[in-house]
């Protein structure tokens, strides 16, 4: 095959080196965003439900008496180990346990699912969760170039995992995690915005990309491989990162999606035919 770049033979596409970890990051950014964030959330609740109070007569309070502070915000930070041990209940993969071990899960999972939302790459705050093999091309003999299926295999881990979440949980978490989860999409988005909205558009974005029938065609751009058709050259960042994953992980994520959907009421969007 012709070397664009001889010092590393397996530039990934539109992005540097050994960086095409983010198939990864676009699936669980959106899939964990219910499971961590949820149980994070469920972790604060840790006190038993108590029955109503009786309402007695209001007090009669000391006007010169300073008012009572205001119950600050749950931290975000520190609600990580709740989150890996109600995040355990989603899946029983050895390896969402390993994901899990980053910190401040709840800021890092809004955070991608917002990048997601605007077609970005949530790398940045997902990048814990980078393959350790290399892209990689196959050469035919008219010198035309496609992916190997080995890149596609290396996101084979991810999607099994995905796979197993079960979306009524993650549903449940969701809707209990709802002021935690705003909170940390509050830091992050313009002001007015639901995280609900941001969500529903992150997955519909994802929904949009097709599944691919054969070999995908690419060829060196500098030093980066490009798709040959413009169609799929024209996707998003993070619409290709999905894309990179290959037909049978691209069907699982998007149909794991589809459950998730479902299971957060989230406005319905239909899938690209």
């Amino acid at each position: 095959m012709s070397d664009p770049t001889p010092t590393d033979p397996t530039p990934n596409l539109e992005e540097a080196p050994r960086s095409g970890s983010t198939g990864k990051f676009v699936a669980m950014g959106l899939v964990v965003a219910a499971v961590a964030g949820g149980a994070a959330y469920l972790g604060l609740r840790s006190a038993p439900e108590m029955p109503p109070a009786v309402v007695e007569a209001p007090k009669v309070e000391d006007a010169g008496a300073p008012a009572a502070p205001a119950t600050p915000e749950a931290s975000l930070p520190e609600s990580d180990g709740r989150v890996r041990e109600l995040a355990s209940r989603m899946s029983e993969a050895e390896e969402l346990s390993k994901w899990l071990q980053e910190k401040d899960l709840v800021r890092r999972v809004t955070a991608a699912v917002n990048n997601v939302a605007a077609g970005d790459s949530p790398r940045m705050v997902l990048g814990f969760l980078r393959p350790a093999e290399a892209f990689q091309v196959v050469e035919a003999k008219d010198k035309t170039l496609t992916i190997d299926p080995k890149s596609h295999a290396r996101y084979d881990l991810v999607a099994r995992v995905v796979d197993t979440f079960d979306a009524q949980v993650a549903g449940s978490m969701y809707r209990d995690l709802k002021p935690l989860i705003d909170q940390a999409h509050r830091e992050i988005a313009p002001p007015g915005q639901a995280f609900d909205s941001t969500f529903s558009r992150a997955i519909h974005h994802l929904l949009l990309v097709p599944v691919p029938e054969g070999a995908l065609e690419v060829r060196p751009h500098g030093g980066f491989y490009v798709y040959v058709s413009p169609e799929l050259e024209g996707l998003s960042a993070a619409q290709k990162h999905l894309l990179r994953m290959g037909p049978q992980n691209i069907r699982l994520i998007q149909a794991k999606l589809r459950e998730l959907q479902t299971a957060l009421g989230l406005p319905p969007v239909a899938a690209r035919e």
